[in-house]
């Protein structure tokens, strides 16, 4: 009777050791895909994350901010298509900062990130304003937005 919680307990241990194996062989270095993402030895890269903020403009006219918005996020789906935008989203709450949503900039230039983030007619309109920070993330961030659209049943 003794021998059952001994085997089961090897048992356990084989069955972790395995799946700890095939953890390990599953995320094996693949340097064609760390270079082609810019990576570094870490896996990292640096991005430009733009904050946008409340701008001073103020649009009553909801069909105009309606047209405005619309714009803004087309110019987000043309700079994700370019490989310009790695994210990009609202924030879902008010904050002190007055912080209205974020850009991740597949660049490391604050200049380039200006230039890109002022094609935005919501920018353009000063509906939005922003600030700009120099990041350091994972290169591999790009990737999912090529499974975005697996998930997505429509788009906003």
């Amino acid at each position: 009777m003794k021998s059952k919680p001994l085997f089961t307990a090897c048992l356990l241990i084989s069955t972790l050791s395995l799946a700890q194996e095939k953890k390990a062989e599953k995320s094996k270095y693949n340097q064609e895909l760390a270079t082609s993402l810019g990576a570094d030895k870490y896996g990292m890269k640096p991005y430009t994350i733009v904050m946008l903020t409340t701008g001073s403009a103020k649009i009553e006219d909801k069909a105009k901010m309606g047209e405005l918005m619309k714009g803004h996020m087309t110019n987000i789906g043309k700079l994700a298509d370019e490989g310009k935008i790695v994210v990009a989203g609202p924030f879902l709450e008010k904050n002190k900062e007055s912080y209205r949503g974020m850009f991740i900039f597949n660049t490391k230039s604050k200049e380039e990130a200006e230039q890109w983030v002022k094609t935005d007619p919501a920018v353009q309109a000063g509906i939005f304003s922003y600030e700009i920070f120099p990041w350091y993330g994972s290169a591999a961030l790009p990737l999912y937005l090529k499974h975005h659209d697996e998930i997505s049943k429509e788009n906003p």
